[in-house]
């Protein structure tokens, strides 16, 4: 899942397992394909062990790697905390609305999924975020400095 949620657009990819290099792939059409023009983007990332910058020196020659974690600004959730990741949400919204039954094949699955990508995009749905900076000094109190 690749969620643009200032702009309202998203693009989930199917694919056979969730690697480093299918990690890699994605991130490389970000760059490429559906950002080319974009002189730094800002990625969100929980910390699931394939999503690292390693991942594309797995996938690519060295200088193709660098080129593409250049134009990347890396964040990445807090340990334990994958639901600030707004691609989670977006996730959750498609388990309810599209994946809520047994889809037979992966060729209907990506059919299903384009579908409902296609239908979020056109009407550029946005992030509906609730969660406040209070919200997160409580919620997140030991990741924050006393004084």
């Amino acid at each position: 899942m690749i969620f643009a949620p200032l702009e309202g657009w998203r693009h989930v990819e199917v694919t056979d397992r969730r690697t480093s290099v299918d990690f890699a792939h994605c991130l490389k059409d970000v760059v490429d394909v559906h950002f080319p023009g974009a002189d730094q983007i800002v990625l969100v990332s929980d910390n699931l062990n394939t999503h690292k910058p390693a991942a594309l020196y797995e996938a690519f020659a060295p200088e193709e790697a660098r080129r593409i974690i250049e134009k990347l600004e890396w964040h990445y959730t807090p340990k334990h905390g994958s639901w600030l990741d707004m691609a989670e949400i977006e996730l959750s919204v498609i388990q309810g609305q599209c994946l809520d039954r047994r889809i037979p094949d992966q060729e209907t699955l990506k059919r299903e999924v384009a579908a409902w990508e296609h239908e979020r995009n056109q009407h550029a749905v946005k992030a509906h975020w609730r969660f406040t900076t209070e919200d997160a000094r409580i919620k997140l109190k030991k990741l924050y400095p006393s004084f």
